[in-house]
């Protein structure tokens, strides 16, 4: 199992990792051997979102003895009200519900303590204001929870929250799918059995926000990265070609700042299948090559930072001087960060030769040795 840094709050996390989602309809039995699973493969990072208190229990027993070997990413504001899951930002409400969740998962603290499921403005800008963000930011103070994220699927939401500087990650919905739609305030639209955008690239909003979450070193914790599945099925994948899970975690770990998948669980054959990751080669992880040859699919002159270009004959890291150049060129003057993270690569830009083996090879016809030419300007 491979480690990333997760932004800011400087943990460590599985490039993998346990969404507890579905493990509401598994008995506590299941549950442990699902989660003991996890952890022989190295996976550390759990989050619950759930407020239903018997999987609550279940994972709390399924870590006991164990709890320093994960981090918990548990969310503020889910609750369990007249027996049914309710978003609540009412305080007496959402401070019982925490407590309850600390209380079954056997903790006295939360490593990512999330503000839960915030996708509309209006909600956003309540937040801000609310006794709810000041009950949040008692609990850090306290240590109960180590770090404030927030969990979201609207990108401006999303953006919203880096450039307020309330939280150190976010956790948000990425696939290959989602990304090529608007924003939206209704998670549903990102399920629909068709849809009337036109699959014409990553959405501007959300590749910007990518690139926000690295400037601004707010780690992503990624949900939704198989998309509900749908996109292990040509027939009702949206782009009418079928992804492989591997495919579909390369691409989500191939966007900036994302650390980690969040995947959800059923049995420990899933577990397995998921880890295959960590050993594939470049073949089974070439998603890009799928997307560009799909029926219903472009992304035409945009680089993905898909890794396709290389070998380079200079061993340039093409995508990561891509990466870089459009992080760059986001702000009026090339942030020092940046600068730096440019300076130490062993080779660059300046060294590209112009051969264009690597537009040969680039699935979306990005122009590369114009970038290169570009960037070696740019950082010169």
């Amino acid at each position: 199992m491979q480690y990333r840094r997760l932004g800011k709050t400087n943990l460590m996390v599985s490039e993998i990792g346990l969404g507890a989602e579905w493990l509401e309809r598994h008995s506590a039995e299941e549950c442990k051997e699902i989660v003991a699973a996890c952890e022989a493969q190295g996976i550390n990072i759990l989050d619950c979102w759930m407020s239903e208190p018997n999987v609550r229990t279940n994972l709390g027993e399924a870590i006991r003895g164990h709890r320093e070997n994960w981090i918990i990413q548990g969310h503020i504001g889910s609750t369990w009200q007249n027996g049914q899951y309710e978003r609540s930002r009412s305080l007496p409400e959402v401070k019982a519900a925490f407590e309850d969740f600390l209380t079954r998962l056997g903790t006295d603290y939360v490593d990512l303590g999330m503000i839960h499921y915030v996708d509309q403005h209006e909600d956003f800008d309540y937040i801000l204001q609310s006794d709810y963000l000041q009950y949040v930011k008692e609990l850090k103070k306290k240590g109960t929870i180590r770090h404030i994220g927030l969990g979201t699927h609207n990108p401006e939401i999303a953006k919203r929250a880096v450039e307020s500087g309330l939280v150190e990650m976010i956790m948000f919905s990425i696939n290959p799918a989602f990304d090529m739609l608007p924003p939206t305030d209704d998670v549903d639209t990102y399920f629909a059995d068709e849809f009337d955008a036109s699959f014409s690239g990553i959405a501007p909003e959300r590749e910007e926000l990518y690139k926000l979450c690295e400037q601004h070193d707010v780690g992503i914790t990624v949900m939704k990265g198989f998309a509900g599945g749908r996109l292990f099925d040509a027939k009702r994948s949206p782009f009418g070609v079928s992804l492989t899970p591997v495919q579909c975690l390369h691409y989500c770990l191939t966007r900036p700042a994302a650390a980690t998948v969040l995947v959800g669980f059923d049995s420990v054959e899933q577990v397995m299948d998921a880890v295959k990751y960590e050993s594939a080669d470049d073949m089974e992880k070439d998603y890009a090559t799928v997307l560009a040859g799909a029926p219903r699919h472009a992304c035409s002159g945009q680089c993905t930072y898909c890794g396709h270009c290389k070998p380079c004959p200079m061993d340039i890291d093409i995508a990561m001087v891509n990466k870089l150049y459009d992080l760059a060129v986001m702000q009026p003057e090339v942030p020092a960060s940046v600068k730096d993270h440019y300076k130490v690569l062993p080779v660059n830009a300046a060294d590209c030769i112009g051969c264009g083996g690597c537009e040969s090879r680039c699935p979306f016809g990005v122009k590369i040795v114009e970038r290169m030419e570009k960037a070696a300007e740019l950082f010169r």
